[in-house]
Parts: C-alpha cells; sequence; structure tokens
C-alpha cells in the first residue's frame, strides 16, 4: 500500500508541476522541494527523469520554464499522455494508412512531435477495410445479421452470419462469428460485400468468456477444454512468466530456474506453434498425445538434414 501512496503522491506531484508550468511560472527546484515536502533529489529526478523528455522544459537561472508558446490545451494528466503515447506507437506498428490517420487523430488530442516510446509490433494493415470494418461495428453493436462474401481457397462464397466481434491474434484481423449455431472465423482482408440485414440475434454470455480463454485463431467451441503441462528452462521461463498465457496456471518454479505449468486450451494448434518456437527451452510433460506430435513434426523436418 505505501507504494502506491508514493506512486499517488508522484503523479500529483507532477500534474501540479506541469500546471504551473502550463500557467507561466518560473520554478525552482528548492521552493517545489519544500512546498511539496521532498528532497531537492526527487524534484531534480522529476524533471530529468519525466518531464524533459517529454515536454520544451528548460532551465534558466536556476528555475524551471516551460518553451514561449507552448500551451497544453487538451492533456491535463500526465497518465493521459503516457496512454497516448503508447497508442500512438501501436498505430504506428499497424502501418499504411491506418497508421498515418492514426496519428493525425492523435495530432489533434497532443500538441508534441517527439515521442519518448517505441513499440515494434507486426500488426495487419487493414486501412483498406475502413468501409467493412464501419459496417462490421455497426452490425455487432445492433445485434443483426450479415450478409457478406468470403474468400476461402481462392473460391468465392455467399454466406449470411451472426457478427460476434472483430479480433486480432498473432497481427491479423478475423471477424468472428456465428453460423447455424456454431463460431467461426473469417479473415478480415477476405472478407468484401457487406450488407447488414434487418434480422436480430442474440448472443450466449459464454462467448465472451471463450474469446478471452483464446490463445490463438485456432480456439475450438465444440471441444472441451483440456489441459497441456509444460517445462519451462530458464530462457523460456523469464517469457512465460513475465507475460503468461491467458490460461496459465504455474505449478512449480524450481531452485535451478525453470519452471512447470499448465495451459488449458480448446485445440492443439493452439499451443504447438508456441512450443515449437520455444525449442529446445520448452518441453510438453503431458498429455503423450501432444508430445508425440512435436516429436513427429521434428523428425519430419530434420529428415530434409539427414538424406
Amino acid at each position: 500500500m505505501a507504494y502506491k501512496h508514493d506512486y499517488d503522491k508522484a503523479l500529483t506531484r507532477l500534474r501540479i508541476i506541469l500546471q504551473r508550468l502550463n500557467d507561466g511560472e518560473s520554478l525552482s527546484v528548492k521552493e517545489l522541494a519544500v512546498d511539496f515536502g521532498v528532497s531537492t533529489r526527487t524534484i531534480q529526478r522529476d524533471f530529468n527523469e519525466k518531464l524533459v523528455s517529454s515536454y520544451p522544459i528548460y532551465q534558466e537561472n536556476k528555475k524551471w520554464k516551460m518553451q514561449d508558446g507552448f500551451k497544453i490545451e487538451k492533456i491535463r494528466d500526465i497518465e493521459d499522455k503516457i496512454v497516448l503515447d503508447i497508442i500512438e506507437k501501436i498505430t504506428d506498428g499497424i502501418g499504411g494508412n491506418f497508421a498515418s490517420k492514426s496519428k493525425k487523430l492523435l495530432t489533434k488530442i497532443k500538441n508534441e512531435e517527439h515521442n519518448p516510446i517505441y513499440a515494434k509490433l507486426n500488426i495487419e494493415d487493414i486501412s483498406g477495410k475502413i468501409k467493412e470494418i464501419d459496417l462490421l461495428e455497426k452490425a455487432i453493436k445492433s445485434k443483426n445479421e450479415i450478409r457478406c462474401q468470403y474468400i476461402y481457397e481462392k473460391n468465392r462464397y455467399d454466406t449470411t452470419v451472426q457478427p460476434l466481434k472483430i479480433v486480432n491474434f498473432e497481427g491479423f484481423w478475423y471477424l468472428v462469428a456465428l453460423r447455424k449455431g456454431s463460431i467461426k472465423k473469417y479473415y478480415l482482408n477476405e472478407l468484401s460485400n457487406i450488407n447488414i440485414l434487418d434480422i436480430n440475434f442474440t448472443i450466449d454470455s459464454s462467448v465472451d468468456e471463450l474469446l478471452k480463454n483464446s490463445i490463438s485463431i485456432w480456439f475450438n467451441q465444440d471441444t472441451k477444454p483440456f489441459e497441456v503441462k509444460l517445462f519451462a528452462k530458464p530462457m523460456a521461463k523469464k517469457y512465460f512468466f513475465r507475460r503468461p498465457l491467458p490460461t496459465q496456471t504455474i505449478t512449480s518454479l524450481n531452485e535451478d530456474d525453470t519452471m512447470e505449468f499448465v495451459v488449458k486450451i480448446t485445440h492443439e494448434m493452439e499451443i504447438l506453434p508456441i512450443i515449437k518456437y520455444w525449442i529446445p527451452y520448452l518441453h510438453v510433460l503431458e498429455p503423450k498425445w501432444i508430445k508425440d506430435i512435436v516429436k513427429d513434426d521434428l523428425k519430419e523436418y530434420l529428415k530434409e538434414y539427414f538424406k
């Protein structure tokens, strides 16, 4: 609790300092230290580590000032600013027209050119599908069925579905929808000619839970979830400890810096690509049939090197 209290105090202090600078005041580190009841070192760290990198602030005659002509007009909260910085870098990762349009929109909210945050994300550019996304969002919100065309294995099909969510897995965009009571996934860039029908539908709350617990687009509505027990060596353990899979449960943290954990899945392809990515630092303990798939795939792969 002490940490949270200190965190809240620091944010409050930064907001007040920014507001005073924005109002044209010249601020002394010593005076601020007295005002806030902290050390001069703490105040100096506020400026050097948190404010100077994000705002045009400079020191003159031992007093901090905001650059003339700069005004924080729409962002009063440093937490909001950090969130906007992160959103900006996420959209940069998508690239294309989507990124440029997002940047223009964010520029209306922010008023800075330099963003100290960098994020590298491989997310598919869907800027060419803005019209389709708009129609899908409307249909999802109003719970209206849609009629559309979908390309599958180079063939074009007409289909009627109940759209549930637009999702992104591993950087690719999909529409998750119900068709004849079963969940289907449609690659978004292969959808076209969307028409909203005057037919409403209802959805079960279990669908949201299924999506929440899914690891990849391979999740299966019709399969009862089952467990895969894994052993992670130190190289892989760091990754799964820092960023757990949605249904991950750690069962053992060992003295040699290894880890055992369980993941619940509904389709083997939810976990197989992850296991193969981390070979030789991740091993399957159970079930045997998953372990056998990995072993057989490795044998098939290595055949090319031992002809």
